[in-house]
Parts: structure tokens; C-alpha cells; sequence
């Protein structure tokens, strides 16, 4: 079976399992983004797989000021159901005598600098699901940014797909909303700590158990939505 026949299978097992987008990237352009996991550790799986799910419109249009109660639990079960897809896309790999490696959709590794085993939006964006916007965070056609994800590397043969050549253009709908104003036109002047600060207070006061705002994400629906 040649790589665009096994892409195309896990393709359309990833989207039965739920998933709403999908892509693969090439490992090498990503590992220093590797945290903790060694890149010489991992040289025997030279994918990632990009799982992406959309989140309920619903649910974001009823954000205003921050994170409600009923998006906090939306964002946890999305996180748990990536992680069933992952484990469903490693049993199968294995099954077909490959590697897999699933990487937890929201473990964070270190808290103070804001990490986990790697970064999954740039593993979605090499696999060309999107790119990074003002609002630091993944930036898809069709989705914007309501979406979560998670990636699986693997030593499965696969079809690589390409970096989207786009980004967010004239659109700044995220930069009036932010209520700590941490995003700037300019996606590189995005203000880490000061986002981190004030989700960190806000969530603390509104007794959400998850460092998440969910503000910028609703301004940003998408360019392609019918």
C-alpha cells in the first residue's frame, strides 16, 4: 500500500471518529518545539498527525466577558474526546505493525513557561491545517480558531501535506475584544504574559478550574462558513 492509500484510510478513520480536520506534518521542521520528549528519542517517527475538532458555535456565542461554566465543561470533554481519537489512531497504526506516540490534547508540562510535550498548533500548521494569527492560536479557513487539537507522531508511512501559504490578512476582529489587549497586529507582538495573567485572575475569580478565556476564539468564525 503506497503512503497516499494509508493517508487516505487514516484520513476517513479520523473523521469517522469524530475528527474535523486533518493533516500530517514532517517531525524534523518541529523538534525543538519537543518539550520534554528528546529529538533523539524520537527519530524513529518522522510524522505527526494533526487531529483537529471543531467546538460547538452554541456554546462560544454565549461568551461575553469570559469563560462560562458550560464552555469550561465543553472544553474538557473536546479534550478528552481528541484524546479517545489519538489512542483509536495509535491502536490502529499498531495493528498495522507501526509506532505511535499520542500526545496528550491539553497537558501542560511546564506551568510557568507555558508548555507541554509540544506545541499542537504548530504541528497543525505544518500539516496544513492553518496558520497562526493575531490571536496566537491556530487559525483555520473554514473554522477560525474554534477548534481543538491534538497530534499522534508515528512512524507510519504516510503522505505529507504542505503549510498553508496564508494568514490572517486585513481581518483584526480578535484585537478590539481581548480585555488585556495582549493581541497586536503584528501576530509576533502577541503579549504571553499578560494573556496567561489575566486568564489566570479571571478564572480564579469565576471558579473555572482551566487557565481558558474563549473571547478571541469566538471573534474569529472562520472565512470560509456557509
Amino acid at each position: 500500500m503506497v503512503d497516499t492509500e494509508h493517508y487516505d484510510n487514516l484520513k476517513g478513520l479520523s473523521l469517522d471518529l469524530g475528527a474535523s480536520l486533518f493533516g500530517v506534518a514532517r517531525v524534523a521542521s518541529l523538534r525543538e518545539r519537543f518539550f520534554p520528549l528528546s529529538p533523539q528519542g524520537i527519530d524513529s517517527l518522522p510524522c505527526a498527525i494533526s487531529l483537529g475538532f471543531h467546538l460547538s458555535d452554541r456554546i462560544l456565542e454565549d461568551i461575553e466577558d469570559g469563560p462560562t461554566p458550560l464552555y469550561f465543561f465543553h472544553y474538557q470533554r473536546v479534550n478528552i474526546l481528541l484524546d479517545e481519537m489519538a489512542l483509536r489512531i495509535t491502536s490502529h497504526i499498531q495493528n498495522q505493525g507501526f509506532e505511535a506516540l499520542p500526545i496528550p490534547a491539553s497537558q501542560v508540562i511546564d506551568w510557568k513557561k507555558q508548555l507541554g510535550h509540544l506545541s499542537h498548533k504548530h504541528v497543525a500548521k505544518e500539516a496544513g491545517l492553518g496558520w497562526i494569527g493575531r490571536n496566537n492560536l491556530l487559525v483555520t479557513p473554514k473554522f477560525g480558531a474554534r477548534i481543538r487539537l491534538v497530534s499522534i507522531l508515528t512512524n507510519f508511512p504516510l503522505r505529507v501535506d504542505e503549510p498553508m501559504q496564508r494568514d490572517c490578512g486585513t481581518c483584526q476582529t480578535c484585537i478590539p475584544v481581548c480585555p488585556t489587549s495582549a493581541i497586536r497586529e503584528n501576530p509576533l507582538d502577541f503579549d504571553h504574559i499578560g494573556c496567561y495573567e489575566w486568564i489566570k485572575d479571571f478564572c480564579k475569580k469565576r471558579n473555572i478550574r482551566q487557565h481558558i478565556c474563549g473571547i478571541c476564539i469566538k471573534a474569529c468564525p472562520g472565512m470560509e462558513r456557509p
